[in-house]
């Protein structure tokens, strides 16, 4: 299990130590590795598609999908995309390309057509995997009217004025599309290439080669796409899978989007490098079919981002539920509210339950508290460092380490950070430095004994008549007033302070509540400037599709509500 050296530190800085070793091999060689630890056990349960497969049975799938590429002339180093909510071909599709060496692109199910041109033509994708829709969106559609190509060519040979990369669609389901191969077409075409080939192309990898692309979205600008090895995403999952206690005993609720690290990395390679089951309840977040899932598989361990558990929480039929089969699982993807986090130790028995921090910079997670820690140590801060890597935390304009105890930037160094930002060296300079220190651009603060509570962006730090105000603070507050599910604190322009506070507010179902009402509870527990001067009830928030809370847009729409146009034309220093 990981340590932390535990010396006299007064600096912000910590390195984890390790008896486990990091793995030294590709995702292939360890996904043939666990096949042949356990062939008959379960391996992959889809529910919404009525699908299950031993690892040998996946195996097998993976195989004729990797041999199935190589027919349609895919090589290492070249990229395939894949745009699906999650399904079973997913995960089929995550290690088949790993086996050949295609890096993987993953594509934000909630893409529209500008995002989804953008991210095809930065990557150069020579491949797209596409389900036909998602939810009320018709992908088939969307795809046609950036490629109407596709009506007169055959599949394969796509040539595209818009994409100009792009030469293979793969669809999804029993149905076909002109100009796409259909999923059967590939796995039909493995017969074209011996077993014997792929192995030789699967043995050409090298861990420290590319294997997938993520797009990460910042408030401005073009997505960025961090590019992955074997050996980041390989070891990240294993690491946050083995300080849980995984064995192949354990069966995982995977309700996260596969398209993130949370679901493909944390999720995926955490079950498969420790033999222990992937359960995807539906293709998106359901609350009701989590809890189904979680009763019906006789699941272990569950997933989620903090939104979603407090959607679990609070569903209507929350009680007449079975969870007693739970022991742990993770928090993660965004700051974990103390309340929600007690909530789910208690009434979803997730005794061991343990949060997670990172970014998807750094394969993700650099942060996670332990099974022994104390609860308040496991409840208020997100833990500590990860196996062989290493934190510090600095002045954000200095860089200079910080004393402990004390706000600054954290930034992340080891085997978990990133190759770079795929085509844009700019953009990597500017996120690692010459020491090959990652800025996360996120404020934290390191105690004594080398935990971290994350409390805030930097950017996200509000500053009013010169106080410093994290919202995560002011956020923790408010969720223990009794009738609040959910609250997100934000800043708002002010001509007089330059900036004031704002939360919105989402109520526990049947209550009801003043801004009023809500400022008297505020007074005289948090200092006066912190307690917020707009109020906003909602019934959810804008938010990504992997949970995470858009604050950006939220000011946005605040900004115009509360008619504050002129205080956000103030220019400072």
């Amino acid at each position: 299990m990981a340590q932390t050296m535990r010396s006299a530190a007064t600096t912000s800085y910590v390195s984890g130590t390790s008896d486990t070793p990091l793995l030294g091999m590709t995702i292939g060689d360890a996904f043939d590795a666990t096949v042949a630890r356990f062939p008959n056990r379960e391996a992959l349960v889809s529910r919404h598609q009525n699908l299950r497969y031993t690892w040998a049975e996946l195996q097998w799938e993976v195989n004729l999908c990797a041999r199935g590429l190589l027919a349609l002339g895919i090589k290492q180093g070249q990229r395939v995309g894949i745009w699906s909510p999650n399904r079973a071909e997913w995960t089929i599709i995550q290690f088949a390309t790993a086996k050949i060496g295609a890096i993987l692109v993953n594509i934000n199910p909630a893409y529209r057509l500008h995002e989804l041109e953008y991210a095809l033509n930065q990557s150069s994708c020579a491949a797209l995997v596409l389900a036909p829709n998602f939810r009320a969106t018709d992908y088939l559609d969307m795809l046609h009217t950036l490629a109407p190509e596709l009506d007169r060519c055959p599949p394969g040979q796509l040539d595209s004025y818009r994409l100009p990369h792009l030469r293979h669609v793969i669809r999804l389901g029993k149905e076909t599309t002109p100009g796409m191969w259909n999923w059967r077409d590939v796995m039909y075409r493995a017969s074209e290439i011996s077993p014997q080939r792929l192995a030789e192309v699967q043995a050409d990898q090298e861990f420290d080669n590319p294997i997938n692309i993520q797009y990460t979205s910042g408030t401005t600008g073009n997505p960025k796409g961090a590019t992955l090895s074997h050996h980041n995403i390989l070891n990240n999952g294993y690491f946050v899978a083995r300080l849980q206690g995984f064995t192949e005993n354990d069966r995982l609720c995977i309700p996260v989007p596969l398209y993130h690290c949370f679901g493909m990395v944390m999720g995926n390679l955490g079950c498969m490098t420790h033999g222990a089951t992937m359960i995807y309840p539906a293709e998106a977040y359901e609350p009701a079919a989590v809890l189904q899932a979680v009763q019906d598989e006789k699941c272990t361990a569950l997933y989620g981002v903090p939104t979603m558990f407090i959607g679990e929480l609070s569903h209507p039929d929350f009680a007449t539920y079975d969870l007693s089969t739970l022991r742990t699982g993770v928090m993660a993807g965004s700051p974990c509210p103390v309340q929600v986090m007690r909530n789910v130790i208690d009434l979803m028995h997730m005794r061991e339950v343990e949060i997670c921090y990172g970014m998807t910079e750094t394969s993700p997670v650099s942060f996670q508290t332990h099974l022994d820690d104390p609860i308040e140590k496991r409840v208020a801060t997100v833990g500590q460092i990860h196996p062989h890597v290493e934190v510090k935390i600095v002045h954000p304009e200095t860089g200079k380490v910080v004393p402990r105890n004390t706000p600054g930037e954290l930034c992340t160094r080891g085997y978990s950070v990133m190759l770079g930002y795929w085509d844009n060296e700019d953009a990597t300079r500017r996120a690692i430095d010459s020491s090959r220190w990652m800025h996360t651009g996120d404020l934290a603060v390191m105690d004594d004994d080398g935990y971290v509570n994350i409390v805030g962006r930097i950017k996200d730090m509000v500053i009013r008549g010169g106080e410093n105000i994290y919202p995560r603070e002011v956020e923790e507050f408010l969720y223990t007033h009794p009738k609040i599910s959910d609250v997100q604190v934000i800043g708002v322009p002010d001509e007089k302070y330059g900036e004031e506070l704002m939360a919105w507010v989402k109520l526990k179902e049947g209550e009801t509540a003043t801004a009023d009402e809500l400022i008297a509870f505020c007074r005289g527990q948090i200092a006066t400037f912190k307690i917020p001067r707009y109020w906003k009830f909602v019934d959810g928030f804008p938010m990504t599709v992997t949970g995470k809370i858009q604050k950006y847009l939220m000011r946005q729409q605040s900004i115009e509500e509360l008619g504050l146009q002129a205080a956000a034309q103030v220019q400072t220093a």
